[in-house]
């Protein structure tokens, strides 16, 4: 399958590695004609992405965000597009989850270095350049400082929610970041489904996802992530049959970050087909004739 469309996206405005500019280069030289910027937490990179854009021929940037929720024992997460970005209050309450991401990054550089591991605050403001502070960051601090060969070591060990550094924030729950998308006029869409299931997933987990995306649907969810940058052929086919059958948008991306782990999938190697964001422009047309 020809891959176009990558729904799935970071930049240094969150906890990827590469500029809007940069990501759209690329994006642009693997063939990708459109794509959605989707940063933790921040906006702040779709106006430059917009711009960088403007150079390709039918290239369409989808302005996006991802919200981090939870919900008992599982860090869940979804995909906003189209949403109402320039808005004020939207912006505050961005803020207001970023300054909580710095609160619980302040708080795992402390438990690292009670641990032995020598990181300093300052180290990690630099990495992350004023893009809203994640776990990528004190992750990348540990590769420079040599404690560890690559970032998603970190996560296994320490940064993980089960790690020995791991430190909680305040979040939504995952129908509060549902509902904060609608309220912006923006689609939602669950991130990696598979994710839902806390552990190596099993046969018996698939009911257990199914009937978490029923929930959510019942507050508006409208697709869920069928293609993406990890999953086998077994688990796009279990996810392609669960949105079909709750009649979900089969959105998906590759979650590129730029991060150098082993094994990163680039934009433009995974994806959902055109008619997808049709449908997602035509979820958006529906949800502002209902408001």
């Amino acid at each position: 399958m020809v891959v176009e469309v990558d729904l799935h996206l970071h930049t240094t405005f969150s906890d990827g590695n590469l500029t809007p500019t940069e990501l759209i280069d690329l994006c642009a030289e693997n063939g990708l004609n459109t794509v959605a910027v989707t940063d933790h937490d921040s906006t702040e990179g779709i106006e430059e992405a917009f711009q960088a854009a403007e150079k390709y021929k039918d290239f369409t940037v989808i302005p996006g965000i991802e919200l981090s929720a939870d919900q008992p024992g599982i860090e869940v997460h979804v995909l906003g597009y189209f949403l109402d970005y320039k808005n004020n209050d939207f912006q505050n309450v961005l803020a207001d989850f970023r300054d909580g991401r710095k609160t619980r990054a302040m708080g795992m550089v402390q438990k690292l270095n009670d641990l032995g591991i020598k990181i300093t605050w300052d180290q990690v403001l630099r990495i992350s350049d004023g893009a809203a502070i994640g776990r990528p960051h004190i992750a990348q601090a540990m590769v420079d400082n040599g404690y560890i060969e690559y970032p998603k070591q970190a996560f296994d060990k320490y940064l993980g929610r089960n790690g020995l550094a791991y430190v909680s924030r305040p979040r939504l729950t995952p129908s509060g970041a549902v509902k904060l998308i609608l309220e912006y006029s923006g689609v939602p869409v669950l991130a990696h489904p598979t994710y839902l299931a806390q552990r190596e997933l099993g046969d018996e987990d698939w009911p257990v996802i199914k009937q978490n995306i029923v929930e959510l649907k019942k507050v508006g969810l409208a697709g869920i992530e069928v293609f993406y940058n990890d999953y086998t052929h077994e688990q796009i086919h279990e996810l392609e049959m669960i949105a079909s059958d709750l009649e979900l948008i089969k959105c998906g991306g590759s979650d590129y970050h730029a991060n150098g782990n082993p094994g990163e999938i680039l934009p433009g190697f995974i994806g959902p087909s055109k008619n997808t964001v049709c449908e997602i422009v035509r979820r958006k047309t529906l949800n502002r004739s209902n408001a």
